[in-house]
């Protein structure tokens, strides 16, 4: 369209060209706001890349952490089974010596009562 001098423009030419330049604006503006919507987006994306790079270094701590501790604690839980089973060997033992005293105690008390059975029918006889 010609560029016309604005004294020569008639109301029709000049409203014609008057609308086409709002048009121009508009999608301009359109396009602005496009542009700051992509620019947000494109920066909210990079904060949330990085949120998930320090998510995924810390859950990779954590889970070495875990890894640690789950080792302390089988080797501790294995010193434990050790030491439950060395209590049991030694209470074992404690029980099978007592079972032997209790045994030797009551012959001596059944030999005793055998003595005294005697001396009494000695000296009833």
């Amino acid at each position: 369209m010609p560029v016309e001098r604005p004294e020569e423009l008639n109301t029709e030419d000049a409203l014609q060209q008057w609308r086409e330049a709002e048009r121009t604006a508009a999608v301009a503006r359109r396009g602005r706001i496009a542009a700051e919507t992509a620019a947000a987006a494109a920066a909210e994306a990079a904060d949330a890349a990085i949120a998930t790079a320090d998510a995924a270094k810390a859950a990779l701590a954590s889970a070495s952490l875990a890894e640690s501790s789950a080792q302390k604690t089988a080797t501790a839980a294995k010193v434990s089974a050790l030491s439950s089973r060395a209590d049991v060997a030694d209470a074992e033992t404690e029980m099978a010596m007592a079972d032997v005293d209790e045994a030797h105690a009551h012959e001596r008390y059944r030999d005793a009562t055998a003595r005294a059975a005697d001396r009494a029918a000695r000296d009833s006889g």
